[in-house]
């Protein structure tokens, strides 16, 4: 697959791209690479690429990636939401001027996407509001219960609400409306689920909304607020909020997202129900409930600690996105480097994840597990342009590239198996079969220039066979023509 990938094949580029998007097959899930094969397959016409694009590849990856929008406008037209919220980031937060119907556009697949609930349209859409707002513009309308009237103006009205009033005026509008919705609902989600209450979505809206307010704003010595709280809390995690999900297996658990335990809230920790929840935020696509998860599983007094279970949940949370468990990840996979030779590589992509993110521990980690080697390659910097001998010794030309590229020492360039050893997010530098004095080690891929070069340099080579026994003989024999191509460049140099 990979070979076919390499040679241009639309299928193979579009398969490749998704075991990289989902993870599979022994690769691991790269959000980066899995973007670069699924934009080559959708420039063949792949219908399914654009809108896997749409669909799972955010912002942070967008953006680094010029030429990505017109997959997003058209996965949008498509009908896909996410790709509405990243079309709407592209164009809006472009420091470039754009036009103003692809302006027009984006604002409205911004509005659609914070009418489905995405924070972060919704935080964006908020932004975009008060850059436009004149001054001395009219008041946010006042709230109108969820059930009466248009569903989708309650929305709107509750989001303007939630981003434009303090936290206190906001409650001011929403509790009563909340007070008057609970007041016949059943005490907590068991009683819901045993009688078949079930909430609209702009009820668990406001309901949610409001627990959140009331926890950013309540006294924690209010136990009858915060009563009140943890029950519009539940009756939200209830109708399918996940931020609701997240904060009410927290409670449960008695602790932060982080792992750190807190004094107040519930008596005793019930990690059954904190799992339960936690669990259903997790599916819906929170890392941080993920990541939770795996600090309940390692509690020594939660009877059903599960150290291989707690691995799970924070690779899961790692694939999400979460730095602090791409962080721990890579650090956990780099020490278990002596029972699997391949864990230093699965520790360098988590540990690139967490480094992407800002996290400076990973940065730290990155260099004592690939340093830069800048000194190995100081004898290709000194060689001719290599470019008009390319025709003549393209593996040989391909191979100093690489060098030149990777900090590679002159052994490593001539005896590397260029396939072999390419991971996606690094090179695995192994030539101890041919050349005893060497070590194992990682190269990490660093630039976009670097990873298309590597991909250029590895379709030239997918087809041969790079060892000893192949078309380019041993080390002596590879070193003697590459001695006798620089004595020929420095006697054409002296002659000219």
């Amino acid at each position: 697959m990979i070979r076919g990938a390499r040679a241009g094949d639309a299928e193979c580029q579009l398969a490749l791209g998704k075991l990289y998007l989902f993870g599979g097959a022994s690769l691991p899930q790269s959000q980066p690479t899995a973007l670069h094969w699924l934009n080559r397959a959708a420039l063949q016409g792949r219908d399914e690429a654009w809108r896997l694009i749409g669909r799972h590849v955010g912002f942070e990856h967008a953006r680094q990636n010029p030429g990505m929008l017109p997959w997003y406008e058209r996965a949008w037209d498509a009908g896909v939401t996410q790709a509405g919220l990243v079309l709407a980031q592209l164009v809006l937060l472009a420091p470039e001027a754009v036009s103003a119907p692809l302006r027009a556009k984006a604002m409205q697949a911004l509005e659609t996407a914070a009418r489905a609930g995405l924070p972060d349209a919704v935080r964006l859409l908020g932004q975009q509001r008060r850059q436009v707002r004149p001054a001395g513009s009219a008041a946010v309308p006042p709230l109108a219960p969820p059930d009466c009237g248009d569903a989708g103006s309650h929305r709107t009205a509750l989001t303007q609400a939630w981003e434009k009033l303090p936290r206190p005026l906001f409650l001011a509008q929403a509790l009563p409306l909340a007070r008057q919705l609970v007041h016949d609902a059943p005490q907590d989600a068991e009683a819901a689920r045993a009688c078949g209450w079930q909430p609209t979505p702009d009820q668990v809206l406001l309901l949610a909304r409001c627990a959140q307010a009331m926890a950013e704003t309540d006294d924690p010595g209010d136990q009858a607020r915060q009563a009140e709280r943890q029950r519009y809390c539940e009756l939200a995690a209830f109708g399918g909020d996940r931020a609701a999900q997240l904060a009410l297996g927290l409670w449960f658990a008695r602790m932060t997202c982080d792992g750190v335990r807190v004094s107040d809230g519930i008596a005793a920790a019930n990690f059954k129900r904190a799992i339960r929840w936690l669990t259903q935020a997790g599916e819906q696509g929170l890392a941080d409930a993920w990541f939770a998860l795996s600090r309940i599983y390692i509690k020594p007094e939660f009877s059903q600690r599960s150290v291989a279970e707690a691995q799970a949940c924070l690779e899961r949370a790692a694939g999400m996105g979460h730095s602090g468990a791409q962080l721990e990840c890579g650090i956990h996979a780099w020490r278990a480097r002596r029972g699997d030779e391949q864990n230093d590589v699965r520790a360098a992509y988590w540990l690139q994840q967490a480094a992407a993110q800002g996290a400076k521990e990973a940065e730290a980690a990155l260099l004592r597990i690939a340093p830069d080697t800048p000194d190995a390659a100081a004898w290709a910097a000194g060689l001719p342009e290599v470019r008009e001998w390319q025709h003549s010794q393209p593996l040989l030309s391909a191979r100093i590239e690489l060098a030149q590229l990777f900090g590679l020492t002159r052994a490593e360039a001539l005896l590397l198996d260029v396939c072999a050893a390419d991971q996606g997010h690094c090179l695995v530098v192994d030539i101890r079969a041919s050349y005893g004095r060497s070590k194992r080690r990682l190269v990490l891929v660093r630039t976009a220039q670097q990873r298309q070069a590597l991909d250029r340099i590895a379709r030239l080579f997918e087809a041969v066979d790079c060892s000893v026994d192949g078309p380019e003989g041993n080390y002596r024999q590879r070193l003697y023509r590459l001695k006798t191509w620089q004595a020929a460049e420095d006697d054409g140099l002296a002659v000219a």
